[in-house]
Formats: structure tokens, sequence, C-alpha cells
């Protein structure tokens, strides 16, 4: 086998093994969750071991150390946690190869962790000017909401979340997680205009519909979460507690049991007032007719 394709066989492996360590992070949630950033240091680890093993006379070529610089910095970032380390490396990728626009979402995302939002959105806008990308999109939909919080303009940030999670649909109709940050924009939307207009909650509630509709998403708990939560506060109270007990079987380490026994004592409550309403309406009917009664007797 010749050096290029050993070359390009351990970054081909190496870019495999990235992608399985991003989708432990956004599907397994243990009751634990100490033992997913175990397993998240374990897979980081063998990422970072195969992107190693490219030797480094075969990575000296702009184009080849951008990609080396971006999968090492996508790695260290796959934590929650900021890492100045992961920043440096994903710096290096786009300053090698400006047109990485995976590199500048990751760069993006790793900025947004130590809460430079500005040039988090520098770097979306920065990914989105290479050309249309729904996960871009998405991203950028979701941190103008990061954005809108406390500020003045809340709901006009908001509104441009919407547009560019609508965008991200318009590239791809079936995608479930553009579907599911719509959902979460209009939602947000109902809540930063007064929490009133069910016109909103209807719209959240059909784009997470949609959502469900992708398979990809049936491992999202979130997702479940907040479609419950948009069926509560519809009142539609058998469908929210459905919603919330899936919600907490894909991820224990959510509130969701809480907001099942939230709606139970609700109904508990909705219950015995109806009896107790019922049992008034029994005895003012009694009363009426014993007082019927009583006007017949001598």
């Amino acid at each position: 086998m010749s050096s290029q394709a050993v070359e390009d066989d351990a970054l081909v492996k190496a870019t495999r093994a990235t992608e399985a360590l991003y989708l432990v992070r956004d599907t397994y949630f243990p009751p634990n969750p100490d033992d997913k950033i175990a397993k998240l240091n374990a897979e980081s680890d063998l990422a970072l071991s195969l992107l190693d093993s490219i030797p480094p006379e075969q990575r000296k070529l702009p184009a080849q150390r951008a990609k080396y610089e971006y999968l090492r910095g996508k790695i260290l970032d796959v934590l929650p946690d900021y890492r100045k380390e992961a920043e440096d490396h994903l710096s290096k990728a786009v300053k090698l190869n400006p047109s990485l626009a995976d590199a500048w979402l990751c760069l993006g995302n790793c900025i947004w962790k130590k809460g430079d939002l500005y040039s988090a959105k520098n770097c979306f806008t920065l990914a989105l000017s290479k050309g249309p990308n729904k996960q871009i999109l998405c991203q950028l939909s979701m941190l103008e909401r990061k954005m809108a919080q406390g500020t003045d303009n809340q709901a006009e940030l908001v509104d441009e979340s919407i547009q560019h999670a609508k965008e991200a649909i318009t590239l791809d109709v079936k995608d479930g997680n553009s579907w599911y940050n719509l959902g979460n924009a209009c939602l947000t939307s109902f809540f930063v205009t007064g929490a009133w207009d069910h016109a909103r909650l209807l719209k959240s509630l059909k784009a997470y519909q949609n959502a469900e509709k992708d398979e990809r998403m049936k491992s999202n708990p979130d997702l479940y979460f907040n479609s419950a939560t948009v069926n509560k506060y519809l009142e539609n109270y058998e469908r929210a507690l459905t919603g919330f007990e899936a919600a907490a079987l894909k991820d224990p380490g959510l509130s969701a049991m809480e907001e099942v026994q939230k709606i139970v004592n609700l109904l508990d409550k909705l219950d015995n007032l109806l009896r107790g309403h019922a049992r008034s309406k029994r005895l003012a009917s009694l009363a009426s007719s014993l007082a019927a009664v009583n006007c017949m007797l001598p």
C-alpha cells in the first residue's frame, strides 16, 4: 500500500471515529451522567490515536494540515465545557483553509461555550458565506435565541431565529433536526410574546410532529420533552403525559418525571373540584326538593 493510501486510510478512520464520537454525544443518555463523560473520553482517545497515526510528514501541506487541525479541534470540543486547546486547533484549521465550513461551525460552537456569543455568530455567518448549510443555519437559529435572552428586542431576535430555522428546512424538508429547531424557535416565540398566542404553540407542535417523522430523531429526548411541554400548555394532558414519560425513558437526567407528577397533581385537583361541584349541585337540588316538600306540608 502506498504512503498516500495509508494516509487516506488513517484520515478516513479518524473521520469516522469523530462521527461516532458525536453520535455518542447526541444519543447516549445513561442514568449516571458521569458514565457518558467517561464514554466520551474513551471515544475521544481512540479518535485522537487514529488521527495521530498519520505521519507528520504526510500532514505538512496546508490542506492536509487544515483537515488534521479541524478534526483534532472537533474531537477535543466534544465535552460540554469550553477547552482553549480545541479553539486553538479549530482557529488554525480555518486560517489554513478558510473554505472548511464545518471547521467554522465547530469553532463557533466552541467559542459559544465560553460565552462570546457575538464571535460565535460571526463564525456561523462566515461558515454560511461558503454556501447554504442546514446544520449551520440551525446553530445560528439556536444562537439567536440565546442572544435574545434578557434583551429589549427579544421578539425581533427570535423572529430572526425562526427565519433561519425555516431556511434550514427549505434545504432539506425531511430533516428532523431542522423541524425540531423550528419547533423550539416557535415555542420560544410563544413565551417571549407573553405566552398567550396559541397559534404559536400550534406551529411549534406541527414542527415537532414533522421532526418525529425522521427516524434519527427518535433518540432525541428533548424533542419528546419539548413536544410534551407544548401539549401541556394546549391542555392536551394525555399527550403531554405520554411525551414526558418517553423523554424520561430516553434521558433520566431530564426533569420529565417531575412534569408528569405536576400534571397528575393538577388532574387530581381538577377531578376533586368537579366532584365537589357535582356534589354541590346535588345538594342544591336536594335542598330545592326539600323546600318544595316543606311548602306542600300543612
